[in-house]
């Protein structure tokens, strides 16, 4: 078995996670992960399949022929395992947008050699205030022999220089 990951990217409308189900299906591919989602009216994902290793250029093949309805890039996955971590460090930020907020927190993990396994993230007005709040939860994975004190001394530094809350959970 093979394992691609997909990107996907179309105009938001019904039936295009069906559409793309049945390709993968047709082909004998599985469905083992994905993440999905509608922003600013465009439809955005990525999914890992995986699929038996004759099968598999026929999928890719046919993964094209959804050009129109999406644009799907396929990419050949890892079978490697996955580096031992010491553990996962989860963190919440809120505060007023403005540029450079994820720049900044991204820079501290990768100074500290955290991978991120996971950002959600959103921009939405402030009630009462009238401006604009940012909100994201970032999971990273810290490597062996991290500190996870240390990071979370560098994130309170820049939370401060910055002007968002951030909180920690998994240090």
């Amino acid at each position: 078995m093979s394992n691609l990951v997909l990107t996907v990217v179309g105009d938001d409308r019904a039936g295009l996670v069906a559409a793309l189900a049945d390709v993968v299906s047709a082909h004998g591919g599985n469905w083992e992960h994905s993440q999905l989602a509608e922003l600013a009216g465009t439809f955005a994902g990525i999914v890992v399949v995986s699929v038996p290793d004759d099968r598999l250029a026929d999928l890719t093949a046919a993964l094209g022929q959804l050009d129109g309805l999406l644009k799907v890039t396929a990419h050949p996955g890892s079978d490697a395992p996955a580096v031992p971590a010491q553990k996962d460090l989860t963190l919440t930020v809120l505060g007023n947008d403005h540029p450079g907020i994820v720049r900044d927190i991204s820079a501290v993990l990768s100074r500290h050699g955290a991978s991120i396994e996971s950002l959600t993230s959103e921009s939405r007005e402030a009630p009462m205030s009238g401006g604009r709040l940012f909100e994201a939860t970032v999971v990273a994975r810290l490597p062996q022999g991290a500190e996870p004190a240390t990071i979370a001394a560098d994130l309170e530094r820049l939370a401060a220089e910055i002007l968002v809350d951030i909180s920690l959970t998994g240090e």
